[in-house]
């Protein structure tokens, strides 16, 4: 059984950082794309970063490029999503997913999903 458990989040204030892991069992995701989507409260989930499998290709929102850094370590099997200059409006649950096709890196989405994390930005 294929599972993504992702950790990390929590509350920080406005300027902080956080570093978001998700760790996968069940399968290795060392050949596959893998990335970062968030759920704010009544808003969809919106896409916020990906990386191909070998890390040579990364990808990001416009919202968050320059202030978060998306990373993996096949070794390990896990995604890494290290964020900084936090702002109130990146309070939402972030998701990890993984597989799938990384054609075009905007328009990813995994087969695989985890339950998300909470991550909740002070002003």
């Amino acid at each position: 059984q294929v599972q993504l458990v992702e950790s990390g989040g929590g509350l920080v204030q406005a300027g902080g950082s956080l570093r978001l892991s998700c760790a996968a069992s069940g399968r290795t995701f060392s050949s596959a794309p893998m990335g970062w989507f968030r759920q704010a409260p009544g808003k969809e989930r919106e896409f916020v970063a990906s990386i191909n499998w070998n890390g040579s290709r990364k990808y990001y929102a416009d919202s968050v490029n320059g202030r978060f850094t998306i990373s993996r370590d096949n070794a390990k099997n896990t995604l890494y999503l290290q964020m900084n200059s936090l702002k109130p409006e990146d309070t939402a649950v972030y998701y990890c997913t993984a597989g799938g096709t990384y054609s075009d890196p905007r328009l990813f989405r995994g087969d695989y999903w985890g339950q998300g994390t909470q991550v909740t930005v002070s002003s």
